[in-house]
């Protein structure tokens, strides 16, 4: 039943105006409160850098020197980090460069005993997003003529201090290499032992390829142009392509001693049972299951001497500076173990983030147990390409399921935190977690992928299906041409988000063209 208005109300109408007037009252009232130096400062200064955000300090301490501690949660139990260098200083507004920014820093000024504004420029080492949190920590402005804590003055940095953030970009690595790799394992070695290829001849294929790709990976990772001739107590064993030969072996022998080939097309009723594609292969998922059992009795129960049982930490200055030495805790005593301290990486980004001092390899021996972890779930997805093959619903639904399950066992082990959980989300020590969070969205991209490649059939991969082609060359071209020109160029402005991005996007470009040329003339680099 519909009612009519009385002729002549017009009270809903006035809603909007209301709201609208009220609106530029708020408006009205806090433009008059602000200064007309504070307003100067709200608008994005046009000069700032990449990485850097601005800092507006109103204070009235008549002193001559200032220390100001910043602290953020961005970064884990960090100590105070005196490792900036000051570029610009003139009056009381100076700006503060680093080459990565810790989210401790301690800083002096000198104000000539005056009262006024202190503007800091600092660097930041997160997305946006997460920088935005810094409006939310505290900031200390210390009197140096007095020395307890408690004369602290302890400034709210939601009111007194206007913090403006300009872009900041973090390097994103495409870590799911490994997962795709074991499912490329899968469908060869089926499609050749369907043809007829004896196990024991596969296995030395398996076994050259394997060798030649650590060989390759010693060749780009050891460079010595630029340093002079290196020695042999120098040379770094592990890296990036000697990690994806042992995990190519390891899994590529285990898929070629349990693995049945079978008919094509397979039966249709093998869909009945749900998980009749796992099941078939238990004595994989043994051994998997043993290896991280392995791992993590390595990790967490493994003594290392001056560390803590179960260290996941940076070392330096992180943990409040308990455990120095303790970096990447039992990986880095394993690695030093069986390789020697000279063999594994000397400049990893620890040493700057987080001040440490002993070398450390991100691409050791331990974490090359999760990484054949990864790859084996990769081998999974081929398994359910060719066992549901044509059947997309089946194919769909099981990839879901399995970023489900991979995606509840990352919450589980992380508490859905950043450093709070179980086991954190680490790359450096390619964590259980950070293999289970990967693959959670390597399950799901390939979902779309398969979606779109193969349900739908509008998008057959290009330009991505070239370089695919010819990917250990334009690896390893990449690796050895990076710092040269075309790939590379001296730019006007090294703290240019827009010159950055124009770079890599002409260097990748170049990179699909040369493999699209080599396709074209069907020259493919195969090891």
């Amino acid at each position: 039943m519909r009612l009519a208005r009385p002729h002549g109300t017009s009270g809903p109408c006035l809603l909007p105006v209301s709201a609208l007037i009220l609106f530029l009252l708020l408006v009205g009232c806090t433009s008059s409160s602000i200064s007309p130096q504070a307003e100067s400062y709200s608008r994005r200064p046009a000069h700032l850098k990449m990485d850097q955000a601005i800092l507006l300090i109103n204070y009235e301490l008549p002193i001559e020197k200032l220390t100001i501690y910043w602290r953020s949660d961005q970064c884990y139990q960090f100590l105070c980090s005196y490792g900036c260098r000051r570029i610009r200083h003139h009056d009381v507004s100076f700006s503060i460069e680093c080459p990565y920014s810790s989210t401790d820093r301690a800083l002096e000024e000198e104000s000539q005993g005056q009262p006024g504004t202190l503007r800091a420029y600092f660097p930041l080492w997160r997305a946006p997003s997460s920088s935005l949190q810094c409006l939310y920590q505290t900031l200390a402005v210390k009197d140096p003529t007095k020395e307890r804590s408690s004369d602290m003055a302890v400034v709210d940095t939601r009111h007194p201090i206007n913090l403006q953030i300009n872009d900041t970009s973090g390097k994103r690595e495409l870590c799911r290499f490994v997962f795709i790799m074991g499912t490329s394992i899968h469908l060869s070695l089926t499609s050749m032992l369907r043809r007829g290829n004896s196990r024991w001849k596969l296995f030395w294929k398996i076994l050259w390829r394997s060798i030649q790709l650590f060989l390759i990976g010693l060749f780009v990772i050891n460079e010595n142009y630029c340093r002079g001739p290196l020695s042999w107590s120098e040379i770094r064993i592990m890296g990036v392509l000697q990690r994806l030969s042992i995990t190519y072996l390891v899994v590529s022998v285990l898929e070629l001693l349990f693995t049945k080939p079978l008919a094509d097309p397979i039966p249709q009723n093998r869909t009945c049972f749900l998980l009749q594609d796992v099941v078939l292969y238990w004595p994989q998922w043994l051994i998997i299951l043993v290896l991280e059992a392995a791992w993590l009795c390595l990790t967490l129960l493994l003594p290392v001497d001056g560390c803590p049982m179960g260290y996941l930490g940076p070392g330096g200055i992180g943990d409040f500076g308990k455990y120095p030495n303790c970096t990447g805790g039992a990986a880095r005593y394993i690695d030093y173990l069986v390789l020697g301290e000279g063999h594994v990486y000397q400049r990893p980004s620890s040493n700057v983030i987080y001040k440490t001092t002993v070398p450390y390899d991100p691409e050791g021996i331990l974490g090359t147990v999760n990484s054949i972890v990864m790859a084996f779930l990769g081998l999974q997805a081929g398994k359910i390409l060719l066992f549901y093959k044509n059947q997309h619903k089946q194919v769909i639904v099981r990839f879901f399921t399995w970023s489900l399950v991979m995606g509840v066992i990352s919450a589980i082990l992380t508490k859905c935190s950043t450093n709070e959980g179980f086991i954190p989300v680490n790359k450096n020590l390619w964590s259980i977690s950070y293999v289970t969070t990967l693959s959670c969205f390597a399950f799901f991209l390939l979902l779309l992928i398969y979606f779109l490649v193969d349900v739908k059939r509008v998008w057959m991969g290009a330009p991505f299906f070239y370089p695919g082609m010819n990917s250990i060359l334009v690896y390893v071209g990449h690796e050895v041409f990076e710092n040269y020109f075309p790939f590379k160029w001296k730019m006007q402005d090294s703290q240019s988000h827009a010159q950055h991005l124009t770079q890599n996007l002409v260097a990748t470009s170049i990179w699909v063209l040369i493999a699209y040329i080599l396709y074209r003339k069907r020259i493919f680099w195969k090891i």
